[in-house]
């Protein structure tokens, strides 16, 4: 604990601003995701339109993927940051927030696509600067982990809320302070960081350029992408993780409450076990963990994945012990899968071409993703466990590339 404070304390420039940030985009968004779906079903969304409202963001977050990268390498790092947050995120939780039936909330899910631009500007903003330094992008990613995990034991907040009032006008009134608080965020940040030095060359190269030869551009950046193995396994795993993670947080709520009679008042404290067993793992285990391969590491939090979602397909009709039992194995594989999986990523770009790069992926990512966003919402119209029995299939294909990329990388090593 004591080495990743002087870490952060020693952390200088974007990377720093990033974290400090990161609360007030992580605290509401901690506090309304784990209501989301039940306040969509309130609304009388049923199962399968929740599942078009995510194939249908996810196919508007596509089309607005191939923009991100130009976007963020003509107007810079940091305003691309600022605009695309508020959004990607200010705009959609007003939306949400005076929601009456799914036409509202497909409105919402189309305007925050912009999401796309963000996450390619915000990840840019601070990777240009520690890419270089692969240890260091682990430890930030820890960082910023601990920043969201913190923000979770914000969640009983909303939870005793639902517990005394009605569902609705609780998760509007958390929506509202959402776009106060992101709002707030995204000019914090923007006043607190500064213009890559990477952002400003982009900036210098593509002034006059207009943007359909920014857009012809990609032809080269796209095969770069398919000659690359590495690049290859790592889009593979990513796509793969934004499959299982769109189902899990989607129709978790959904199935525990419906299908597994837990209060709805109860779901914001299960997010509580998980911080807590991710702040462990985070501050007393992963320093300790150095002495193992990555890729071992990985396949450890697939396979602790995997278990999760077992656990939860047998759990008994109204054991909160069972559920508890799968938050506890599913955050144990977060802890291990994410720091590792966002470094591979981000190490596995090209420096040079990291934001049109970044802006494929995403591309690819989401053209996978959203028609299993659509069969997840059938199945679970269908029977509320078959999305987990899906997400088991898919954890078993990661574990498959990541043993591929592992016995590559052992490979080069000899």
């Amino acid at each position: 604990m004591r080495e990743m404070f002087l870490f952060l304390k020693n952390l200088k420039g974007n990377s720093k601003a990033a974290i400090l940030a990161q609360p007030l985009w992580g605290i509401p968004f901690n506090l309304f995701m784990p209501f989301a779906a039940i306040y969509m079903s309130h609304m009388g969304v049923t199962d399968i339109e929740i599942g078009i409202i995510l194939a249908v963001g996810r196919a508007f977050q596509m089309f607005v993927a191939f923009f991100g990268g130009i976007i963020t390498d003509k107007f810079g790092r940091r305003l691309t940051t600022l605009i695309a947050d508020l959004i990607s995120w200010s705009i959609p939780a007003l939306i949400w927030a005076f929601a009456q039936n799914f036409w509202w909330f497909l409105a919402a899910a189309a305007v925050n696509s912009a999401v796309q631009v963000t996450g390619v500007a915000w990840e840019c903003l601070w990777v240009d600067e520690d890419g270089e330094d692969g240890a260091k992008v682990t430890r930030i990613y820890n960082w910023l982990h601990v920043c969201g995990v913190l923000s979770v034991f914000f969640v009983p907040i909303s939870g005793l809320l639902v517990g005394r009032f009605d569902v609705v006008p609780v998760v509007r009134g958390l929506y509202f302070f959402a776009f106060l608080s992101m709002t707030t965020k995204a000019v914090l940040l923007y006043f607190m960081s500064r213009e890559t030095k990477r952002g400003r060359e982009r900036i210098a190269e593509t002034k006059n350029v207009p943007f359909f030869k920014l857009f012809a551009g990609y032809s080269g950046v796209f095969g770069q992408i398919f000659r690359s193995a590495r690049m290859l396994r790592a889009l593979g795993l990513q796509a793969l993780q934004n499959i299982t993670l769109m189902v899990s947080t989607t129709f978790f709520a959904l199935y525990a409450t419906q299908n597994l009679g837990t209060p709805e008042s109860m779901i914001a404290f299960f997010p509580i076990l998980r911080a807590a067993v991710m702040l462990t793992f985070l501050f007393f285990v992963q320093t300790k963990l150095g002495r193992f391969k990555s890729h071992h590491i990985l396949i450890g939090g697939i396979v602790l994945y995997i278990a999760a979602n077992s656990v939860l397909l047998v759990a008994p009709y109204g054991n909160l012990a069972w559920i508890a039992g799968y938050t506890f194995l599913e955050a144990c594989a977060v802890a291990l899968f994410l720091p590792r999986m966002g470094a591979l990523v981000a190490n596995a770009i090209d420096p040079k071409e990291r934001a049109r790069i970044r802006s494929l992926f995403n591309v690819a990512i989401l053209a996978v993703v959203s028609p299993f966003a659509y069969l997840a919402g059938v199945l679970s119209d269908f029977d509320r466990r078959l999305p987990f029995m899906l997400n088991i299939v898919l954890f078993s294909a990661m574990i498959a590339v990541a043993y591929a990329a592992a016995r590559k990388d052992s490979a080069k090593a000899t």
